[in-house]
């Protein structure tokens, strides 16, 4: 078994469930409801989603040759509830994720225990993918706490719903037992 690209293929996986969290969630809100923010220091879910658009096309453009922080990137107007909807939300929602999952896809195993750079700071490859899958998981985590707060009893849970967990298991054991 080649360890390194099965790093890789099971990381591929993980950045796409995450992203299904999110695109789970975003389905279910309104147009007013990815404006919605608790207070001034809260984040809406479309600053949220351009904060982490704009991270994964700074940090995986030109990924192993250029610093993580691109000069062009202007990290403050991420913070700017400016997307004036939601088509134009999962536009640009939908770019981040193609940037990070299209370099992704492209490492090899040899590319692992390369260094990269972000701010200035070296990081080899794979604590790299780690440092970012951790900051979009916690990113994602937000937009779906958010989404439940905002629909409430209207929410279709992403995971086991509450009080089902017994029947889930059961049914995941019988699942696995029939292979």
């Amino acid at each position: 078994m080649n360890v390194g690209n099965e790093y890789l293929n099971i990381v591929v996986e993980r950045f796409k469930s995450v992203k299904s969290l999110g695109d789970k969630t975003i389905s279910q809100l309104s147009e007013k409801d990815i404006h919605w923010a608790y207070n001034n220091e809260s984040n809406s879910v479309a600053i949220i989603v351009k904060h982490l658009s704009g991270n994964m096309i700074s940090r995986w453009t030109d990924f192993l040759t250029s610093d993580g922080e691109k000069n062009d990137r202007n990290r403050d107007d991420e913070f700017l509830d400016d997307l004036s909807s939601k088509t134009e939300l999962l536009i640009v929602w939908e770019k981040g994720w193609k940037e990070l999952l299209d370099t992704l896809t492209s490492l090899s195993e040899e590319d692992l225990l390369k260094k990269v750079t972000i701010r200035g700071e070296g990081h080899l490859v794979i604590d790299a993918i780690e440092r970012q899958m951790a900051h979009y998981a916690y990113h994602v985590g937000q937009i779906v706490y958010i989404g439940k707060q905002l629909k409430n009893d209207d929410w279709n849970s992403l995971s086991i719903p509450k009080g089902k967990s017994e029947k889930y298991l059961e049914q995941m054991l019988k699942k696995h037992q029939d292979k």
